[in-house]
């Protein structure tokens, strides 16, 4: 393409399935953090951190074939090695937990948020790139520790405004659903085929299902024994383990987010008890899963140890809260305060007058260079400023400076000394706390 005798070189566009965050998506995505670490210690969980990178052995054993043959970003590294972009946590968690072994104390709460990559084919809520809330209770068994993380979920909820009338914590357990496998006849070698069968049948119609299960060559009664399964919802009732778990969780009153439903199972491998699901009530998508992994620590090569935790990406939760309206309006520009530069010779003492509003913890923008006073006005206007510094040869000689309120439109000429109180007294003024000796 060519302009004015110039050749334009194409943008080259960012990677399929990745994005793209700009001051307005990324103070969004900071306030979802907040609110995910404001949860996750409120009930004495701690922040913690995995590397990107692991090796692929890690997940090739329990993660399941799917995530890691169609939906890991595997290379070679120049020793020879495999190595994976890590597209969950857990199984870092557990290595993690198998190194430092004893030095420990149990039961752990951890919890992190930050990026994972899986090759999946980008849509509306889901991405190739997203970042994930993992939170984790390792050494703890029974109704208890599973209640819990169910009750940080729904507290979550609750934080951010979700009623049990739009999102439903959909529970089942692997212990329960083994039972009933084995009585309608599914040997122990063809489990894992029935789960991942399971864990399709809600996104699938019932004709294609059943096609499904025909061609991954499970047969007609055994299909038909798996339909009553599915469909039957007092079957938690069948579960000591579930019961205590709705029986704390009722106690908790958090009873409105909870919904039994065997057709939850969950995809890794890993999974040994109780697992979960939350869902949006109008959509059915999934905004976050987890559940009882009794092993996964002791495969890695340390202690068997229990473990119950979830997961949840920031692309659905976001797209839910979207479609809901109760997205939070923020303002991206943390600076509510512009200094103008009145002339070059000027300019040092803008600076200075600047920097003294940022030493009292006031988040300051000095205009870059001497302009015309309506231009630099029309820049504080554009970014939604609410104070205007201005300090002309007249308010220098008298040790003044005005500041012009853009929101009352209105002004006042004050001591250089009582500007930062000035300033401090307008509304919508941020007030970082950090100051500048």
């Amino acid at each position: 393409m060519y302009e004015k005798g110039l050749m334009m070189k194409e943008i080259v566009q960012k990677v399929k399935g990745t994005r793209d965050f700009y001051p307005e998506d990324m103070i969004l995505h900071h306030w979802l953090g907040e609110q995910i670490r404001a949860v996750s210690e409120l009930f004495g969980y701690q922040a913690y951190e995995g590397p990107y990178l692991e090796k692929l052995e890690l997940y090739a054993a329990k993660s399941g074939e799917e995530l890691v043959k169609e939906q890991s970003y595997v290379f070679t590294d120049r020793g020879g090695g495999e190595i994976c972009l890590r597209p969950e946590l857990t199984p870092t968690l557990a290595r993690m937990v198998a190194q430092k072994g004893q030095a420990l104390t149990f039961p752990l709460r951890l919890w992190s948020f930050g990026p994972f990559w899986r090759y999946e084919q980008p849509q509306k809520g889901r991405s190739r790139e997203f970042f994930q809330w993992n939170i984790d209770m390792i050494g703890a068994n029974g109704a208890q520790s599973d209640a819990e993380l169910i009750a940080v979920c729904a507290t979550f909820f609750q934080r951010l405004g979700l009623t049990g009338a739009q999102v439903r914590i959909h529970v089942n357990d692997r212990r329960l659903m083994d039972r009933k496998l084995a009585e309608i006849g599914v040997p122990e070698d063809e489990k894992a085929l029935i789960y991942r069968l399971i864990d399709r049948r809600d996104k699938m119609r019932e004709g294609e299902w059943k096609s499904f299960a025909a061609e991954s060559g499970v047969g007609a009664e055994t299909v038909a024994g798996l339909t009553t399964i599915l469909n039957d919802g007092e079957l938690w009732r069948e579960s000591e383990e579930l019961t205590a778990v709705f029986e704390l969780l009722e106690a908790m009153g958090l009873a409105a987010y909870l919904e039994f439903d065997a057709k939850i199972i969950r995809g890794l491998l890993y999974y040994t008890g109780m697992v979960f699901e939350a869902k949006d009530v109008d959509g059915g998508r999934s905004i976050l899963g987890g559940g009882r992994y009794e092993n996964l620590v002791g495969d890695v090569g340390g202690d068997p140890l229990p473990g119950v935790g979830f997961a949840m990406g920031d692309v659905m939760i976001k797209a839910v809260l979207e479609k809901l309206g109760i997205l939070p309006a923020l303002d991206a520009q943390p600076a509510k305060v512009v200094v103008t530069v009145f002339d070059a010779a000027s300019l040092g003492v803008s600076a200075a007058l600047a920097m003294r509003l940022r030493g009292a913890g006031i988040p300051t923008i000095l205009y870059p260079e001497a302009a015309k006073l309506n231009k630099q006005l029309k820049y504080a206007d554009r970014i939604g400023a609410t104070a205007v510094i201005i300090c002309g040869p007249d308010e220098l000689a008298n040790g003044m400076a005005t500041v012009k309120n853009l929101a009352a439109r209105s002004q006042r000429t004050v001591s250089i000394d009582a500007l930062a109180g000035e300033v401090k007294g307008m509304a919508k003024i941020r007030i970082s706390g950090v100051g500048v000796s």
